[in-house]
């Protein structure tokens, strides 16, 4: 296990628990750019299930490796999936928001598959 990939996945994860708790605490300019992506409010929640499930499996992947790999895919996708959602709503200056959580999940799963 590389120096590299413990602290990029050290910082996705707590890039993620950031991310969530936005979501927790339900930002008002969260809630209106869902709203602009046509998502409900109440999917808030989940969202930040998902995204703090993440987090912690970055986390745990550092004793076990291949749950940290599984999540950070799957963060990866969800991510690719936030910026589906953006652009089917044509908030093309929002797609700025998603990139550096997907470039921090990638990067981790990157360094494992290199480590």
């Amino acid at each position: 296990m590389s120096t590299a990939y413990v602290i990029v996945t050290i910082v996705a994860a707590a890039a993620m628990l950031i991310a969530s708790g936005v979501d927790v605490f339900r930002a008002q300019w969260v809630r209106d750019n869902m709203r602009t992506y046509g998502i409900p409010d109440w999917t808030l929640t989940p969202l930040a299930v998902i995204k703090a499930a993440g987090a912690v499996g970055l986390l745990v992947g550092l004793a076990i490796p291949p749950l940290g790999l599984a999540a950070a895919i799957c963060l990866v996708l969800y991510f690719i999936g936030a910026i589906i959602t953006i652009l089917r709503a044509r908030g093309y200056g929002d797609l700025a928001y998603p990139m550096p959580y997907l470039a921090l999940a990638a990067a981790s799963a990157v360094l494992f598959v290199l480590a």
